[in-house]
């Protein structure tokens, strides 16, 4: 499984769900008496559920330092164990969740087994799809850079950051019913005044952090060469974007779609 640090969660989550839930509806989250949130990490998605839901929330991570805090966020119960290996009775819960997390596994189909195992009712996963994300700026060349890396990574990674409609099939072969799905879309706009999250994005561009954090998948797909070209093309735009928030005339708006898949668990899985 990937690894995220909490700055990285805390970011790529904030504001994911502030404009609307309506995509959220197929949850029922006001019957729900008991979820369990796999794959928790800072307790975004958590602080949403319990918010919608009178019900019992259980945040599980296999990382104690995100579930710190994700705790100091919302005071919910929090269990530490892997989402491949749930330490859960079968039907302890009437709804298990997560957000953002099959498309950083193997085999997603296993683990929404696992999940089905442990509720009674109904499985729900939130995830990007990654290869339909939108980016307009006010620096000409974002758009169009960003999106060589993107391909590039979603070539190099070897789990699916791109499920989109192939989400609602892994639901289905894992013997999941009455499968629905919804499509919520996370704009996330950066325009002045800009706030440390901006500076710090801008700064990044500059240096290709980015690019360094994920070299292992880009190398899997670019030559030495292209790697170096996309280097220097990402820093050249991230220098770009530093000189607009310093004329304040820089504006971004990126568009990241994410797919709702609920299903209820089988008489058979029951």
């Amino acid at each position: 499984m990937r690894e995220f640090s909490s700055e990285y969660l805390t970011h790529t989550r904030r504001g994911l769900w502030a404009d609307s839930r309506a995509a959220l509806t197929p949850l029922s989250l006001e019957d729900r008496t008991r979820i369990l949130d796999v794959g928790t990490g800072t307790g975004e998605f958590a602080q949403v559920l319990d918010t919608e839901s009178p019900g019992d929330i259980v945040c599980l991570d296999m990382d104690p330092e995100l579930l710190t805090i994700a705790r100091s966020k919302t005071d919910l119960t929090t269990i530490i164990a892997d989402a491949t290996q749930l330490p859960i009775k079968s039907d302890a819960v009437d709804l298990v969740t997560c957000q953002a997390l099959l498309s950083n596994l193997p085999d997603p189909v296993n683990i929404l087994q696992t999940f089905a195992r442990v509720s009674s009712e109904l499985v729900a996963a939130v995830e990007p799809d990654n290869a339909a994300v939108s980016v307009a700026s006010t620096v000409d060349t974002e758009a169009q850079i960003e999106r060589r890396a993107r391909e590039a990574y979603i070539a190099g990674i070897q789990t699916d950051v791109a499920l989109g409609d192939r989400l609602s099939t892994a639901f289905d072969n894992a013997g999941l019913d009455d499968i629905v799905r919804r499509r919520h879309y996370h704009r996330r706009t950066t325009e002045p005044p800009y706030d440390d999250t901006a500076l710090t994005a801008a700064a990044r561009k500059a240096h290709a952090t980015a690019l360094r954090d994920h070299r292992t998948e880009l190398r899997r797909e670019l030559s030495d060469d292209a790697y170096d070209t996309l280097r220097h093309d990402w820093r050249e735009m991230g220098r770009a974007v530093v000189d607009q928030i310093h004329s304040e005339t820089y504006r971004r708006v990126e568009i990241i779609p994410f797919d709702v898949v609920v299903g209820r668990v089988s008489s058979d899985q029951a």
